[in-house]
């Protein structure tokens, strides 16, 4: 069973999520002891496409994950905690997802990252942004379904005795 480790709760409201897929990462030795307990943020990560070796292949990368050092006084002086991180993919899934996201303007954000038989990985999800109207609607919904169970809550409470 996989042991959840942080999760995107924005991504869920700013993008509908139409598949998910797991990717490893790679990593530093610092930034795993970091991510195992727990220091990770993915607000406002995102994963996107480039061509490295001369164009002729094309690799995923995580951007704008803040993973803070584990103990600061002993990582590099030079260590960004936001520097982009490659995404551990085969090969058939990376021209799947060019496929994708060329032909119906799609996004790849991580969902979850998780510890997975002692390794680290992530959930991407390829979604599509929401619109404004359609955010007010969730939020709309949301606050409906709450003044329901707090009614229904009342009502129980003043049956009782």
């Amino acid at each position: 069973m996989p042991n959840l480790l942080a999760e995107n709760k924005k991504a869920y409201f700013n993008y509908q999520i139409l598949e998910t897929f797991e990717a490893g990462v790679e990593l530093k030795g610092f930034e795993v002891k970091a991510i195992k307990t727990g220091r990770v943020n993915l607000t406002g990560a995102f994963a996107t496409l480039k061509r490295s070796h001369g164009g002729r292949s094309t690799e995923i990368w995580l951007t704008n994950a803040d993973i803070p050092p584990y103990q600061p006084k002993n990582t590099p002086a030079d260590y960004d905690p936001r520097r982009s991180r490659r995404l551990l993919l085969k090969r058939s899934e990376i021209q799947y997802l060019i496929g994708k996201l060329q032909a119906e303007r799609l996004t790849m954000v991580p969902l979850k990252v998780y510890n997975k038989g002692g390794l680290i990985k992530i959930e991407l999800g390829l979604g599509r942004g929401k619109r404004k109207y359609e955010k007010r609607e969730v939020i709309k919904k949301r606050d409906a379904q709450r003044e329901i169970r707090r009614a229904l809550k009342s009502q129980s409470l003043v049956a009782k005795p």
